[in-house]
């Protein structure tokens, strides 16, 4: 039988390794120069102004919030086919977080249910809007900008799936995801499974000066050393906010400067065993959509069947470890008790009862893809 398949895997190469042992042995562990210049790095890749680096995407979730303004009793508005973090991050600032359904597609928020959801209600009634880059897919950020715009909402694309995935906007410019020209602020995740893997790790971006300085004040206990009201001397610095400690460690950063650079070929990768899966179900396996002029940056390849769960098992009696992505939030326990059961999100609950996430990262070889088709068609030819 085949050796262990899982749906991702990280790759640590002997590169990623001498830059962690190099930091290893100099001054700085943490609070020193290699988290700016993987901040850097990042902005310059993504085409975005400013790069906070942040302990974990859920961190800069939360920060995003913050930054934004969010606060008790305020509502949001995001896609239940996401992390749970995505929603959370604005239940820690005391807000609502109400669901849009999914286009049944793209498997993205759809603007159309978020539309109607916002015309639904008086103008300021929600806050802003928090679509995903759900498996890498880019949403198309200039049509919900559009649609904030016109109703006073701000804009957090949750891109924690999608660095080097991009969409053509309507001028015919190439955006890449999280690089700030649509939304307010952009998150990045580098957790071991995604596509830069850092162990633990997030990123934000923003072209704001004005959220970026108010993201790195919070990060780091809400202190600072800029505008003080008062100066004692070259020790001194003023805590003016209360923050928190979301620092990412030159360690991880170090490691996510390596992974950085190997970044655009795995995302080629990442395509070309798409495009395999692709080949081999087209008109057999319904898979997740790609319009014309997007290009997905492949965290995951999410096909749809149905008896999910018997393929789920049966692929694990052959080594190939697929996963679900996701259980919808609102039918989590938590969200059922403040009041989400019952929601009508019909085409994000029928995507969930099908839905099943083949393993995706670039080191997987053809054998093993050839493998996994070919077992995934045993199945169905039961």
């Amino acid at each position: 039988m085949m050796n262990s398949i899982p749906y991702g895997r990280q790759h640590i190469d002997q590169e990623d390794i001498d830059a962690v042992v190099s930091t290893l042995q100099s001054d700085f562990l943490t609070q020193g120069p290699i988290v700016k210049q993987f901040e850097d790095q990042f902005s310059a890749y993504v085409g975005a102004k400013h790069a906070v680096a942040v302990s974990n995407a859920t961190a800069g979730l939360h920060l995003a919030n913050l930054a934004l303004g969010l606060k008790k009793g305020d509502r949001i508005i995001t896609t239940s086919i996401t992390f749970a973090a995505t929603a959370n991050s604005a239940r820690y600032c005391g807000a609502e977080v109400w669901f849009a359904d999914i286009n049944p597609d793209t498997y993205l928020l759809s603007l159309e249910s978020t539309r109607n959801l916002i015309e639904s209600k008086p103008k300021g009634f929600f806050k802003g809007i928090i679509p995903v880059d759900f498996a890498g897919l880019p949403v198309n950020m200039e049509a919900f900008r559009a649609l904030a715009d016109e109703n006073d909402l701000w804009l957090i694309e949750d891109a924690c799936h999608a660095p080097g995935g991009y969409f053509i906007d309507a001028k015919g410019e190439q955006q890449m995801c999280g690089n700030g020209n649509y939304a307010d602020i952009g998150i990045f995740s580098f957790h071991p499974v995604k596509h830069i893997a850092c162990g633990e790790g997030g990123m934000i971006t923003t072209n704001s000066d004005e959220l970026y300085h108010k993201l790195v004040t919070l990060r780091t206990h809400g202190i600072t050393k800029a505008a003080m009201s008062e100066n004692h001397g070259g020790w001194f610095y003023e805590m003016q906010q209360l923050g928190f400690n979301y620092r990412l460690t030159d360690i991880q950063s170090a490691l996510g400067i390596t992974q950085l650079a190997k970044n655009h070929k795995g995302v080629v990768r990442r395509n070309e065993i798409a495009k395999k899966y692709k080949q081999a179900f087209k008109d057999k396996i319904k898979y997740q959509d790609l319009p014309e002029g997007f290009y997905n940056a492949h965290h995951l390849f999410v096909i749809e069947v149905e008896q999910r769960k018997a393929l789920y098992d049966f692929l694990r009696t052959k080594n190939i470890y697929a996963q679900i992505h996701y259980i919808p939030i609102h039918t989590m326990p938590y969200y059922k008790q403040i009041g989400y059961e019952g929601a009508d999100l019909k085409h994000a609950e029928n995507y969930y009862s099908k839905c099943i996430s083949l393993p995706m990262y670039p080191t997987l070889s053809e054998t093993e893809q050839d493998y996994i088709i070919n077992t995934i068609f045993e199945f169905l030819d039961e």
